[in-house]
């Protein structure tokens, strides 16, 4: 069953990625800032005109978090610096036990989604992004997780 559920994502992906233009062309190439709920440092590269690869490094008092998107962004009409982006990408987490941070008690390894709006603003060099990225693990605890994702800013350069 979950071969079945892994090849529907990749075609879904597929689909999506073919189903839209590449007439967008961001007005910035690299940034780096961080994300709102839950805290991560966000560095966010465009490979191309409307391609970006974004990766956010999640911290906290009992472990950590890696995850690397590839998104794909689409003009918004009648706006300028304002545009939307889809995605997919992967994660690794790691925490140890409440009270000792130097026993492992988990890992989480799975895949993730990602959709946002992206702002750059004008006469500035900062970008705001909101975003929801639901993830679903396949090591560790096994589920679908819906709270990722959040408010970013990021200094331009």
């Amino acid at each position: 069953m979950k071969k079945y559920q892994i090849l529907l994502i990749i075609a879904c992906l597929t689909i999506t990625n073919a189903a839209f233009g590449q007439s967008f062309k961001s007005s910035y190439s690299r940034a780096i800032g961080v994300k709102l709920y839950p805290s991560a440092i966000s560095y966010k590269k465009f490979h191309k005109s409307n391609m970006a690869f974004e990766g956010l490094g999640y911290f906290s008092l009992d472990g950590f978090r890696v995850t690397a998107l590839n998104e794909k962004y689409m003009a918004i009409d009648g706006t300028e610096d304002l545009s939307w982006y889809v995605g997919y990408g992967a994660h690794l987490g790691i925490w140890g036990e409440k009270g000792n941070a130097n026993k492992i008690a988990g890992i989480a390894l799975g895949v993730d989604g990602i959709l946002g709006l992206d702002y750059k603003i004008k006469n500035a060099p900062l970008n705001i992004s909101v975003d929801w990225q639901p993830a679903f693990n396949f090591v560790g605890p096994s589920y679908f997780e819906t709270g990722w994702g959040g408010i970013g800013v990021r200094y331009i350069f």
